[in-house]
């Protein structure tokens, strides 16, 4: 059993610390997800950081997760209705940073650690922040990977020019509503890995509640792909997939 393309590899030791989920973030100490005080943390602590990418509505390539800004600032409504300037003047609920971008990203770790860069997709075909990126990626040294739950995002930062490793984001069950614009064969499609021969991916993260599962197990085991799990949240969960992954992805406590 081969792939139908050769894997780019994982930077040296990219997976030999576990990776802070969003930054090493504690809402109780106001280090809020995804800000610079979050990455200072994980940096500090010497743990990968994994981040979320969306687009401003001048495209540029933002540094948050959600697709709407209610949940974690002040404002409301679609996080790519708004300029990166307008976007980084918001005032967040909790701690004292606002929204940055993934150039300040890319010089605050200045290589320190692992970078693992999620780009969110709405499934809705555009891919317009993939040439922002890439243009980013090009200027950066230090260990950096890009990973997405849309395939379609994948070939688009390849197509763009990205030639850092890029990795599938994946589970089992598709029904969240972030899916709602798939059918049902697309669905089947990534909860099965089908895409493969397309995304092409260089590694594999999963959702811990899933594993083991088929589809990443041939993948690490028959096809060479690493495997990251995501998001433990106890060193008991940790323990659980550990025989079945490379490396976990984490929150809300201190693996050993």
């Amino acid at each position: 059993m081969a792939l139908p393309y050769t894997p780019k590899p994982l930077p040296p030791g990219a997976l030999a610390r576990p990776i802070a989920h969003r930054g090493l973030h504690m809402l109780a100490n106001g280090i809020v997800e995804n800000t610079k005080s979050a990455f200072a943390a994980a940096i500090a602590g010497g743990f990968g950081i994994e981040c979320d990418i969306q687009a401003s509505a001048d495209g540029e390539a933002m540094v948050f997760h959600d697709f709407l800004l209610n949940r974690l600032t002040t404002a409301e409504g679609r996080t790519d209705s708004l300029s990166a300037e307008a976007l980084k003047r918001l005032a967040f609920k909790a701690g004292s940073d606002g929204m940055g971008t993934l150039l300040e990203l890319f010089d605050q770790t200045a290589g320190r650690v692992l970078l693992v860069v999620e780009v969110k997709s709405r499934f809705d075909g555009d891919n317009r922040i993939a040439g922002r990126i890439a243009d980013l990626a090009k200027g950066y040294t230090g260990p950096l990977v890009f990973k997405s739950f849309d395939p379609e995002k994948m070939i688009a930062l390849r197509e763009a020019g990205v030639t850092h490793p890029i990795g599938i984001v994946g589970e089992s069950d598709y029904e969240h509503p972030e899916y709602a614009l798939l059918s049902a064969e697309q669905k089947r499609g990534l909860a099965n890995l089908l895409h493969i021969p397309r995304s092409q991916p260089d590694f594999i993260s999963w959702n811990h509640k899933d594993l083991p599962s088929a589809g990443p197990f041939l993948c690490r085991s028959m096809l060479g792909l690493p495997v990251m799990s995501w998001t433990i949240r106890s060193a008991e969960a940790a323990v659980k997939v550990a025989s079945h992954i490379d490396q976990i992805v984490f929150e809300g406590f201190l693996p050993a």
